[in-house]
């Protein structure tokens, strides 16, 4: 089977290791992929957002599944594109996808459906959403309705750095904007829960915590994902039910009363309280490093899961998980979250011997004249899978010391929560 997959990320690296292990795949296209893509399938540089380019491609290659990584291409449409060709493709049209791409459409589809969910606000306006920041207590949450690469979500400790976000967010910092969200802070513990689904059944697909904090100790601005390890300690049977009763089963209710279906990943983000689940936002891909975490956890042939969810019959599959502790940390450019340099070569990579639990999973990376360069501010992500997450963290902070790139920086707390209580 020929596979393609679109993404440039880490998520998208360890998806297609996951599935080069796979004896029924045969050749794996990357759109566009990154240096650690290209030594185990052929990178495709092309226009994603071009869609008709793209489809002529994947027709050329005789491409037999494609697999959306992240999230723009699926919420403009990528995937009801492709399916107008006769393109198998693995994720959510473009009406399932609103569930990440409108924070307000998922707000309101939790108002409909009563999934519990922080109280909020939909403000149209600067002067509306001001007036409200004057009387409301802190703190307060102010986010971007569309798409924001992990960074449109501002916590506001006051009225000043609230009313900042709002004039960031309003002045288009995050695109073009007509409405705006404030939420309640809610206190509690986050959780990132998955299930993948074939349109018709769905199955879960493994827990995770993330860390977004840019500094140790859950301080710092927001990033797309610092690290992330898994399964989350705050997992187990009596919530696992209530998560899916009252917030993955109604979601999949309302989807199907909008006349569509869910078919992909859905992460829903959570904030856990006294034992009771609160939907923080939905997620229509894996998460980014949450994927890279998961996916090393696999007893189930990766390719067999993503082949019975394209052809419908993942009802029929049981899917397996090893029981080991997998935690992810992430090497970043100095300067990450803001302004960072690229084209910074990274040189004892080629260096590292790694072992069968241990992973090095490339996300903003270039290869030019067989030399790795980083190319983003999340540049690589270090997975060690064991029987301990101190030990697997352990693991992964020597691999990055052995890599010694002076140009990065990365937290050494990952897991500080299940680790050193």
């Amino acid at each position: 089977m020929k596979i393609g997959i679109i993404g440039s990320g880490g998520r998208e690296h360890a998806i297609c290791t996951f599935l080069k292990s796979s004896s029924k795949v045969d050749k794996i296209y990357c759109f566009p992929g990154n240096a650690g893509t290209s030594f185990i399938a052929e990178n495709i540089n092309i226009n994603l957002n071009n869609f008709q380019e793209v489809k002529d491609k994947i027709k050329n290659l005789e491409i037999d599944i494609v697999i959306v990584g992240p999230e723009k291409p699926l919420v403009d449409g990528i995937v009801d594109y492709l399916e107008k060709f006769g393109i198998k493709v693995f994720g959510p049209n473009k009406i399932a996808s609103q569930l990440e791409g409108s924070k307000i459409f998922t707000k309101k589809l939790c108002e409909k459906y009563k999934i519990p969910t922080a109280n909020f606000g939909i403000f149209k306006s600067i002067d509306e959403a001001k007036k409200f920041l004057e009387k409301c207590e802190y703190p307060i949450v102010v986010k971007a309705d569309g798409l924001a690469a992990g960074k449109g979500v501002y916590i506001c400790e006051n009225k000043k750095y609230s009313i900042n976000a709002v004039n960031e967010i309003f002045g288009g910092k995050f695109g073009k904007t007509n409405e705006i969200l404030i939420e309640e802070f809610l206190q509690g513990e986050e959780m990132s829960f998955f299930i993948i689904s074939d349109g018709e059944t769905f199955k879960t697909f493994g827990t995770a915590q993330d860390h977004k904090r840019v500094f140790e100790g859950d301080k710092g601005k927001n990033t797309g994902g610092m690290g992330a390890y898994s399964p989350s300690r705050l997992e187990n049977g009596k919530l696992n039910k209530k998560i899916l009763e009252k917030i993955i089963y109604p979601t999949i209710k309302g989807l199907q009363n909008l006349n569509t279906k869910f078919t992909g990943f859905l992460y829903a983000g959570l904030m856990i309280i006294n034992e009771e689940p609160f939907l923080i936002e939905y997620n229509v891909r894996m998460g980014d490093p949450e994927c890279q975490t998961i996916l090393p956890k696999l007893k189930t042939d990766f390719f067999e899961i993503i082949s019975s969810c394209v052809n419908k019959n993942l009802d029929s599959l049981n899917i397996e998980w090893k029981e080991n502790k997998s935690l992810c940390i992430v090497l970043c450019s100095k300067g990450y979250p803001d302004e960072y340099t690229n084209n910074l070569e990274i040189k004892n990579l080629n260096q590292i011997i790694l072992d069968d639990n241990e992973f090095i999973f490339h996300a903003g990376t270039k290869k030019k004249d067989a030399k790795i360069f980083s190319n983003g501010g999340r540049v690589l992500n270090f997975v060690v899978v064991s029987e301990e997450f101190k030990k697997s963290r352990d693991k992964a902070i020597k691999i990055i010391n052995k890599v010694n790139w002076s140009d990065g920086f990365f937290r050494k707390d990952i897991g500080f929560k299940v680790i050193d209580k």
